[in-house]
């Protein structure tokens, strides 16, 4: 990829806790970044930022294209401009 392309949107998946032991949240961690490391590292200390004491992160890609629907495509167009966007909701059991 040259530096002058757009890097696409990178989606990670996963669970948060706001409290130890506490009820987990499903969440949509979206943001840009040079790399995988890089967008992990940026997902977690956003997350703890935003009040969570844990977070366990289960896969990681990059998107196709916009979201359909709102929050996420709310959330896509803070991404590509330059925030680190997070959608939490309840996971189904």
């Amino acid at each position: 990829m040259n530096d002058n392309e757009e890097r696409p949107v990178t989606i990670i998946t996963g669970r948060v806790w706001r409290r130890k032991g506490g009820k987990s949240e499903g969440v949509h961690v979206m943001l840009v970044a040079p790399d995988d490391d890089s967008a992990v590292r940026t997902a977690l200390e956003a997350l703890a930022k935003e009040g969570y004491a844990e977070a366990e992160l289960d896969q990681i890609g990059d998107m196709q294209g916009e979201p359909d629907d709102e929050p996420h495509l709310s959330a896509w167009q803070g991404a590509l401009e330059g925030e680190v966007s997070i959608v939490t909701f309840k996971e189904s059991v």
